[in-house]
Formats: structure tokens, sequence, C-alpha cells
């Protein structure tokens, strides 16, 4: 009899890798709050001066895990770190974990991956595609695995635009397993050098290296029980276990914080396109429901079937606009204003992209020089220009998916939800098509202005940044009166000199 999605995680041991990332943070949550598991064992590397433990420990005050360790506190004792790291030959895991793993886990999670988009190749290559094939070596020394989890990205074949949840294997250059072959003969520089001929029509290493990174699992994952789940855009969260909470300023809440302290004025885009966000909560329960589903399907799985392969992206009866998009980023500023802006909140978006570098010459470098000059001016350290650099080389970064759009077909997703019993299904929502997007961003602007602004959510704090706002937007607008009217005595004075 099936017990359902909180009945099969019940007692399994389960191996992350991403543990630390966003989404893996996310579904972490989700399989302690929500299920009995035994064991979570989380893939770490030490960082920034912190070992694989002590990044552990910073999450008992991570606000992810307020609601969970209020239900159930110790249940991140439940977590056991496995020191490694995917830009090893190896994997970076020890022999004595390696043999641990083997005998223990169920349940393997992929989620592991650089998602730089100006990633030197032999960095993206290693991370996303090798330690793929490495990944599902050690898998295959697993005697209790019953499902296997590839956490990929909507956008690994975005050289075309309308994508279903099947393999494209024609539109790589060569296949996976030849350009491994081809980084394990050359040096870094020289692999390097014929990056843009393998690359081919891929917009960056990161789309390709996850296209690379899929075809080794068409060719090279046997009759493991495995799938592939193909997420949109990562934004933040809807519901659970908080609203709009998030830790990063990767993708557009990103582009909403700069809005939102007047630094970002100016965008580049295809007004009438269309946006591909998900909530991260989503995403993590669709990771939940197709493992099980997963586990469910015929082990071993037959080696001439093709992974199932499972894509989160909005519902093509919910779509958003970039416009629209860019209208939510505003919605709220007069309800959520923080206390630290420079400028009045506003944003245009250009559409043509020659004049781009233009407007921005006007709209941030040189409001940037004149910000720089005023902090040198008053001994502190000089920062906007730098920042409008980054901003501009991220914006260009972007250019490939601002001017176009992706439609996703999630037949697969959708067959999914309709497995799960009506309970499970609140549960663990992904239901696209009913999400309401201004309702979504209006929390996500919360969220933003409490996660990552770490502004308190007090009527003290909202109404100091009212008052900011207030003042900004007296000086924005009689900016812009003067502008025009300068603008306007120019354009008088030469009429009448070439009248009179």
């Amino acid at each position: 009899m099936d017990s359902g999605i909180q009945g099969f995680y019940k007692d399994k041991v389960v191996f992350l890798t991403g543990a630390t990332g966003f989404l893996g943070k996310v579904i972490i949550e989700k399989l302690l709050r929500t299920t009995e598991v035994k064991r979570i064992y989380a893939m770490v590397r030490p960082k920034r001066g912190h070992d694989i433990q002590q990044r552990m420990e910073i999450w008992q005050k991570d606000p992810l895990f307020e609601v969970l360790l209020k239900l159930k506190p110790k249940a991140l004792q439940r977590i056991s770190t496995i020191s490694g790291d995917c830009l090893e030959s190896d994997l970076g895991i020890s022999e004595m974990d390696r043999r641990l793993l083997a005998s223990e886990v169920q349940i393997v999670i992929h989620g592991a991956a650089t998602v730089r988009f100006n990633e030197p190749l032999h960095v993206a290559l290693a991370i996303n595609t090798r330690a793929t094939r490495l990944m599902l070596q050690l898998a295959k020394e697993m005697t209790n695995l019953e499902a296997f989890l590839h956490i990929s990205t909507a956008f690994s074949n975005c050289v075309i635009f309308r994508i279903e949840e099947k393999f494209y294997p024609e539109h790589l250059s060569c296949d996976s397993q030849k350009v491994l072959a081809l980084s394990e003969l050359l040096n870094d520089k020289m692999l390097e050098s014929v990056a843009p001929t393998l690359q081919g029509s891929f917009p960056n290493t990161y789309t390709y290296t996850k296209a690379l990174a899929e075809d080794v699992i068409l060719r090279e994952s046997g009759d493991l029980p495995i799938s592939i789940f193909r997420p949109a855009v990562i934004i933040a969260t809807h519901k659970e276990p908080v609203v709009g909470w998030i830790d990063n300023l990767y993708g557009p809440i990103g582009l909403i914080y700069g809005v939102a302290h007047g630094v970002l004025r100016l965008t580049t885009c295809k007004k009438e396109g269309y946006t591909s966000f998900v909530p991260v909560d989503y995403c993590a329960n669709v990771a939940l429901a197709s493992i099980w589903q997963t586990a469910r399907d015929k082990t071993p799985r037959n080696p001439r079937k093709q992974p199932s392969i499972y894509t989160l992206a909005p519902s093509e009866r919910n779509l958003m606009s970039n416009l629209e998009f860019y209208n939510h980023t505003l919605c709220c500023r007069e309800e959520f204003p923080l206390t630290k802006m420079i400028w009045y909140p506003f944003l245009h978006c250009i559409s043509i992209p020659w004049l781009f570098p233009v407007a921005a010459f006007f709209y941030h470098t040189l409001p940037g020089f004149l910000f720089d000059l005023v902090l040198r001016i008053t001994g502190r350290k000089p920062r906007l220009v730098k920042l409008y650099r980054n901003i501009h080389a991220s914006i260009t970064l972007l250019h490939h998916f601002s001017r176009n759009s992706w439609f996703f077909k999630t037949k697969n997703t959708d067959h999914l939800r309709s497995l799960m019993s009506p309970e499970e299904r609140i549960m663990y929502n992904f239901d696209m098509e009913a999400l309401d997007w201004r309702k979504y961003f209006q929390k996500a602007l919360f969220g933003m202005r409490l996660y990552l602004a770490k502004e308190p959510p007090t009527k003290e704090s909202v109404d100091q940044g009212r008052k900011l706002l207030q003042r900004l937007k007296i000086l924005h607008y009689s900016f812009i009166t003067t502008l025009w009217i300068i603008a306007g005595i120019i354009v008088w004075t030469l009429i009448k000199l070439v009248i009179f």
C-alpha cells in the first residue's frame, strides 16, 4: 500500500550535495519539518574560515529554521556533515565516508553547482559536469539506493525557446564523454581557448555545463532509479516555512534590492516578454515529490528507458510579463520602504540595446561619480562607480535572458501532482497556475526588507523609511522638474534663434 510522500521518507537516509545552497537549505528544512527522515548526510566544504561543523551551527540562528526548531528543537541533530568538494577529482570524500554512504544511503539529491554565468569553463565543467559523473559512480556503489535526483535547470537547453521534459543531446557540439575526456587532456588555459567552439550557441558556461550534466545522466546512469528536476529562475519563498525568505542577491530579488535602495534605476529587457520565476519552497516540494515517484517506479530502472524529467516553471495560463514584474517591483515602495535609500526608488526599462549604455551613463555612471566625489570629500571610501560597473556587467551577462522568453512544457510535473493525495497537494504545494503574482511580490518585498536589508519589521522602522522616502520623492521630482524647465528654456532659445 502506498503510504504517500510523508510515509515514504520515514526512517530514510538521504545524501544531499549543495546542502548550504539556497534550494538545498529549503529542501533540508522541509524534509525535517514534514517527515520523520532518519538521517541527512550533507556534503559541505569548509569556507571563509569556518569548518564544516561551524557552517552547520550557523543554521541554529537562521530565520529559515525558526519554525522547524520550535516544532522539533533537536531536528538539526539528524544532519551529519560529510566533508567534500565538487572541484576535487574524487569529490573530496574520504574512503571512510564513502563506505558509510555506500552502506546507508537510500536517497541521493545532487544539487551542488556553480551558478556563475561567467565561470571559466574548466571550473564550471568540473563542478557541474564531472561531479555529476562522480556522483553516479558513487550511487552505483550504494546497496540500498531507492532514488537519485539530479537538480538541473529549466535553462539547460536555452538555445531553443519551447522546451519539453526530454533530453536534447543534439544541441551539444560534442557529447559529455568527449568533452570530459578533452578536459583531462588539456590544461586549463588550452581548454579556455577552445571554450567558444565547445560552447556553441549556449549563452554561458553555466547553461552549457548543466546541459552536459544531463547528457552524462542520459549516457551513464545505467539502471539507476534516477530522475532530473529542472526548476526555472528560483526566487524567495511563497509561504513556507516563512513568507518571502531569501538569503542571496542573485536573480530578480537582487534587482528589486537595488531598486529599493535607489541605486538601480535602469535595466534592459523586452517589455512584452515573459518572466520564468518559481518560488524556492515550490521547488523543494517538487524535488521531494519527484523522488517519491522515482522510487515508486520499477527498480532497477530499465536502462533502455530514459530517466524522467520534471520541470517547474510558470503555467502558460498564469504568465507574468516583464513589464508586470517591473510594476510589481515598485508596488510596495510606499508600504515597505528601506531606511537606507540613497535616492527615490524608480526603474526604467530600455528595450533598445544600443540605447542602454548611453542612458546608463546619465542614470548610473554620472550620478555615481558625483556620489563618490562627496564620499571622498567627507573622508569616506568611494563605492558607487565600482558597484555600477558590476551591475552593468551583470546586465550584459543576462542579455540573452532579458531579451528572450521561454515556454516550458510541464506534463510530467502536472501528472506528478495528480498522483499526490489532496492533503499532500497542500503540504507539498507547487501549483504555479494558482499563484497570485501580485500578492507574492508583496510578500517577497517584505522578505527582502527583513532578510536581506536586515531592517526590523517594526512600525518605527517603517515610519522612518516612509519619512526618508517622502523627502527623496520631493527631491526627485524637484530635480526632474528643474531638468524639464532647463530643457524648455534651451528649446525656446533655439526656436527664437531660428525664427528671429
